[in-house]
């Protein structure tokens, strides 16, 4: 089912992909919160100009905690239901448990946990990909899963 490992720079236009979509999704959620934050303050009789001032400090907290959660529950479903991520799906990668085994969401969630721990230190976690035999990342190696290169299939007799 697989050829080899994920290697560096594959893992890194999978994780650019990713960061796409999620930047398209927190657009969405920006423009959908200040949109309901504005008129509701017009509904309630504020001018247009003092809601659209009113859009600050007190949405950041709603904000920041969605988008906390979007990207929680982004990484961590696909990743435990298919082991792949929109973005290493388009790129042929597939996230697996390296003992072997079923991938669930408690492996799924401690492997974005250690996202933090690659990227603490000058993002060495994630470079480690580049020299490890295996192309574990610190996070990789934390939640003790393996990312593989799958194979494509191989053409039929009519197709050669």
């Amino acid at each position: 089912m697989h050829d080899h490992y994920g290697g560096f720079w594959r893992r890194l236009l999978a994780f650019c992909i990713d960061l796409a979509v999620l930047n398209l999704v927190y657009a969405i959620l920006l423009f959908a919160g200040a949109l309901s934050h504005i008129l509701g303050r017009v509904a309630g009789g504020a001018s247009w100009t003092d809601a659209v001032a009113g859009v600050g400090a007190g949405f950041s907290l709603l904000y920041v905690p969605a988008v906390f959660a979007v990207t929680v529950l982004y990484f961590t479903y696909f990743i435990a239901v298919s082991g792949q991520t929109p973005g290493k799906m388009l790129l042929g990668l597939q996230v697996r448990r390296a003992a072997g085994g079923d991938m669930t969401f408690g492996i799924a969630l401690l492997r974005l946990a250690g996202y933090l721990v690659s990227a603490a230190v000058f993002y060495l976690g994630f470079l480690w990909i580049v020299c490890d035999p295996r192309k574990q990342g610190w996070h990789d190696k934390i939640a003790g899963t393996v990312v593989f290169r799958l194979r494509s299939p191989a053409p039929g007799p009519e197709e050669t």
